[in-house]
């Protein structure tokens, strides 16, 4: 959680940190540091700080926002490339067809009636990672929802 706040003594700041926040910005800021902090705090959280994620063959640099087949830049949409990293950070989990739809969705998955989006989102994740020579590690779980089996 990153605390925002038009509170800037040293004093709040430390009060907003030890009551549980992992990050605490004062008011003004630039979206740009506020866009740096958040990427931060998921290194820190899912990946336990790591810049690059290799899952194999695979490979996730986070701050530049890429991914890689054996050095081979795969070109992914804003969507397949959060897919890809809830699987990776889910990996040898089954994850529900509703927690995908959150995740990619947010509050508006309450809003669709089927998962189309969800089925053609993996669909052309899968495709392009295949393409670029990945192994097949998105697995669909029958009636339960996918795992990222590494």
């Amino acid at each position: 959680m990153i605390v925002i706040s038009a509170k800037n003594s040293i004093g709040d700041r430390i009060q907003g940190l030890n009551l549980g926040a992992d990050d605490y910005l004062t008011k003004p800021f630039h979206l740009s540091e506020l866009n740096a902090r958040i990427s931060a705090v998921i290194r820190r959280r899912h990946f336990q700080g790591q810049q690059v994620l290799v899952l194999n063959e695979l490979v996730v640099d986070l701050p530049a926002k890429t991914v890689s087949v054996n050095s081979r830049a795969v070109d992914l949409t804003r969507k397949e490339y959060d897919l890809l990293l809830y699987l990776a950070y889910n990996k040898n989990r089954v994850i529900s067809k509703n927690a995908i739809a959150e995740h990619l969705s947010g509050d508006e998955a309450e809003i669709f009636d089927n998962f189309d989006f969800i089925y053609s989102h993996m669909k052309n994740l899968k495709k392009k990672l295949q393409q670029a020579g990945c192994a097949e590690y998105i697995k669909s779980v029958y009636g339960m929802g996918y795992k990222f089996d590494i």
